[in-house]
């Protein structure tokens, strides 16, 4: 398995792309940047993070095309390469999944000559769950200096404006690093992103920044369950499992996973969760822990987040009982609050394991 590597993916612009998830620092919803001067075209503004100032990058700059609009339910994904760090904006983070290198297409034919800049910041593209991804490179993404050509360009009718037939819908012409990232956005939503930024700006005093734990977030039950997403080598879908006889009800069965049989189990009896129907939505995330392999079942795949130890509270009284020993604290998500699940302790600790004695 050592040509499988773990890729965020994520959505800009109605298109698909990944990046290295070993790359990927933070996960944080879009705030308002503050303008800066004599930078390269594609950098569109900067951030103090937590005492740190984070350039921030505009991808379709960065490849070439038109500056996007962007509005509050975009994020920005913080990326690292060699000691340099940069913000991504994206429209949409969606899950992490494992990509096989031979599944990765690096060289691609057009039946004529490509320009040499073309792929440049592109490693090649992948089809995963039905879709093309473009895998990105990050260590060229940050630090390569020089211009890319769009693989596609923008072509202009007589009267040098975009046909209605134009592949590429924006309108503003390319490189125009002035143009308002929020050109639409109300007051609130203003407002919004300026609370943002200022809640970026805070360090704790004695915070340790090395305690952020990646977390992946999940959906069982209409709950959501975070955990180390370390452990996680994929999220899949699931298009058939085959039942292993004489097993427990949360031995679900065995999937075929590309050629290699991984057991699909579900959680919800340790969980203390309603043992409903799990629907025909139902995503496996598969775990990989030492020389252990094995799918867990959920619902959805909600988010990738960064959490520090010490937002970590201990599981409420109110809610303790005989499998709170599987979690390892509470977190405020959203509006709610949300379950860590200790994955190696339910993994290692033989609660799963099957007892063939009668």
């Amino acid at each position: 398995m050592s040509d499988i590597q773990s890729y965020l993916i994520f959505t800009l612009n109605n298109a698909r792309y990944g990046v290295d998830t070993q790359s990927v620092q933070e996960i944080f919803f879009l705030p308002a940047l503050s303008a800066i001067q004599e930078a390269p075209p594609d950098i569109v503004g900067l951030i103090d993070l937590r005492g740190e100032i984070l350039p921030v990058m505009a991808l379709e700059l960065r490849l070439g095309y038109a500056l996007g609009e962007y509005g509050i339910a975009d994020s920005i994904i913080v990326l690292e390469s060699e000691g340099d760090t940069v913000g991504l904006i994206v429209n949409q983070v969606h899950e992490v999944q494992a990509i096989a290198a031979t599944e990765i297409v690096t060289e691609l034919s057009y039946g004529r000559q490509a320009t040499p800049h073309s792929h440049r910041l592109v490693r090649g593209v992948a089809k995963t769950g039905g879709e093309l991804v473009t895998i990105l490179d990050c260590q060229r993404l940050i630090h390569s200096g020089e211009s890319v050509q769009p693989l596609i360009d923008e072509v202009l009718d007589d009267n040098g404006e975009l046909p209605e037939s134009s592949l590429i819908l924006e309108e503003a012409p390319r490189g125009r690093k002035n143009r308002c990232l929020y050109p639409h956005a109300s007051e609130a939503e203003l407002a919004i992103l300026r609370d943002r930024a200022e809640n970026l700006k805070t360090r704790t005093e004695g915070e340790d920044l090395a305690g952020l734990m990646p977390i992946a977030v999940v959906g069982l039950n209409g709950e959501y369950f975070g955990l180390d997403l370390n452990l996680v080598r994929e999220f899949t879908d699931i298009d058939k499992i085959v039942p292993i006889p004489c097993c427990p009800s949360y031995i679900l069965g065995n999937l075929n996973l590309r050629g290699e049989i991984v057991t699909l189990v579900d959680l919800r009896h340790l969980l203390n969760l309603p043992l409903t129907d799990l629907g025909s939505n139902l995503k496996a995330m598969v775990i990989h822990l030492q020389d252990l392999v094995v799918g867990v079942a959920i619902e959805q795949v909600c988010d990738v987040t960064y959490v520090h130890s010490s937002q970590v509270m201990p599981v409420p009284a109110a809610i303790h009982s005989s499998k709170d020993e599987y979690l390892r604290g509470t977190v405020a998500y959203r509006d709610r609050m949300m379950s860590l699940l200790d994955l190696a302790k339910i993994l290692t600790d033989g609660c799963l394991v099957v007892d063939e004695e009668p």
